[in-house]
Order: structure tokens, then sequence, then C-alpha cells
């Protein structure tokens, strides 16, 4: 199943996040991909709220897995831009993350796809600058 949302705003994007957040149930795994700019943390900021997460959610660009257990469900918002081996998701515990009970949302998820479980659900955000500077096509693929 494929829905399209055809975003005019960062606030469009934050509460199209937001209603997936809401939504989302215990160990789905959802995989981020977009150019940089593209409003990534925008939707994971929206998804966070859905999940109830009032603390401030930002990119773990060089931490690569930031957690947030304060929700309805835990959060485990990876950002792998900077892996250089899959071998580091190892190290820093993904399957306890990808197994367990809370739901993970993976950025730049194209860079790990090996270790990606089949049943993912598949973001994926772009511009089209001839619709205007801020709008986003928004896909996801169950």
């Amino acid at each position: 199943m494929t829905e399209t949302i055809e975003s005019r705003s960062a606030a469009d994007t934050f509460a199209y996040g937001k209603s997936l957040g809401e939504r989302a149930v215990p160990g789905e795994i959802y995989t981020l991909t977009g150019n940089l700019g593209v409003g990534k943390t925008v939707f994971t900021q929206g998804f966070a709220a859905g999940l109830g997460i009032a603390e401030p959610v930002n990119s773990p660009t060089f931490t690569i897995l930031q957690s947030y257990e304060e929700g309805r469900l835990s959060l485990h918002h990876f950002d792998v831009y900077r892996i250089g081996d899959v071998e580091e998701m190892e190290e820093i515990g993904y399957e306890d993350c990808f197994y367990g009970d809370g739901v993970c949302l993976i950025e730049w998820a194209e860079l790990v796809r090996e270790i990606l479980p089949k049943d993912c659900i598949r973001v994926t955000i772009g511009k089209d600058l001839s619709q205007g500077f801020d709008y986003r096509r928004i896909v996801v693929e169950r």
C-alpha cells in the first residue's frame, strides 16, 4: 500500500509526521529517505509528538542514535548518514531497538539496507521546486 501526501509547509510535514506517530504500533521500523534539507527532522519531530514525546527532538547526526522513552511508545531515532560500515550499527546495539517494544525511525536508511527487516515502512520526502520552495511530496510505502 502506498500513500502520497503533498506538504505545502513545514507545519504540514510536522502534522503528517504526527499523524503517523499517533498510529504507530510497537515493533514498527520506519525508514526515512530524502536529500539534505527536505524536512526529515521536521517530520521526525512531528512523529515524536504523535507518540506523546514532549522533549526536543533533533537529528542525532553525530551520535547516530537518540532514544526517547517518555511517550506512549519509546522512539529510537537513528541518523546513519555518518556510518562508515554497517558493523557500526552492531556496536551501538541496533537489534535491541529494531526488535524491541518501541518504534524505530532511521534517517538515511539506504546506507544500512542490508540489516533492515523486509517489512519496514518506507517514507520518502522529496522537493519539487516547480510547486514552490516549501512544497514536499511525502510517499509512504507499507
